[in-house]
């Protein structure tokens, strides 16, 4: 039974060991990832979906760390998981681990990873077979996003500034806010990608696995601080 859908963004920022003195800067945006990981604390599973370069299955036994993002913060998947920590993992991964630990010690968390040029089909059938998946018998499951919005948002940004991104980002934005499966659906392929809004299979398949507008949504941080779209929020079914 699917309890409910968060979203939350993948800059390894959100870990105060790799920000030392500036761990400040983000207590905002920390602290809305952490409330929202909260909310999914009754779930007994997590189902992560996220984007790196190449498409993978994480399984809840798994063991990361944030060794290559310059602090060896190690974080897991699952309670009771061990073994040597995989410094290789996806961020999306290390970032969702990062948040069970601290808000749903007891829930596993299987992370699915999309490449950044998924095609919007099979994002559409990845959603619609996750929702079956997540509805199927009464243990209490829940859906975690782990995805960013535009990557060129300012001058300073990763990608540089593309102005064509504000658009997109306010739609992006819109459509988590107002609970709007149909507009994440309808997002660019081709302009996300030259935005650098990798985020977008993401998006889409959180589209898909609602596939109409949510009992409720809701959005507790939306900026871009280093010019890249942050939006951490939750529909519920």
């Amino acid at each position: 039974m699917l309890i409910a859908a968060a979203f939350v963004p993948s800059p390894p920022l959100l870990v105060p060991e790799l920000n030392g003195l500036a761990a400040a800067e983000t207590d905002e945006l920390r602290s809305a990832v952490l409330d929202v990981g909260s909310e999914l604390a009754e779930a007994a599973e997590w189902t992560v979906i996220g984007v790196d370069r190449a498409a993978a299955v994480i399984p809840a036994t798994a063991v990361g760390t944030f060794r290559g993002f310059g602090v060896d913060t190690v974080v897991s998947l699952g309670p009771g998981s061990s073994g040597e920590p995989d410094p290789a993992l996806p961020l999306a991964a290390l970032v969702a681990a990062w948040v069970r630990e601290r808000t749903a010690p007891r829930t596993r968390a299987e992370v699915q990873v999309l490449p950044p040029a998924a095609e919007r089909a099979g994002c559409v059938a990845l959603g619609a077979q996750l929702r079956a998946r997540l509805d199927d018998g009464p243990v209490p499951r829940a859906l975690l996003i782990v995805a960013d919005g535009a990557a060129t948002l300012t001058e300073k940004a990763p990608g540089a500034y593309d102005p064509r991104s504000e658009a997109v980002e306010s739609a992006l934005g819109a459509a988590l806010a107002a609970g709007d499966p149909q507009s994440l659906d309808a997002l660019d392929p081709v302009l996300c990608s030259k935005i650098g809004l990798d985020g977008r299979a993401a998006w889409q398949v959180l589209a898909a696995a609602f596939g109409k507008a949510p009992s409720s949504a809701t959005v507790t941080y939306a900026a871009a601080p280093y010019g890249v779209g942050y939006h951490v929020g939750l529909w519920r079914p």
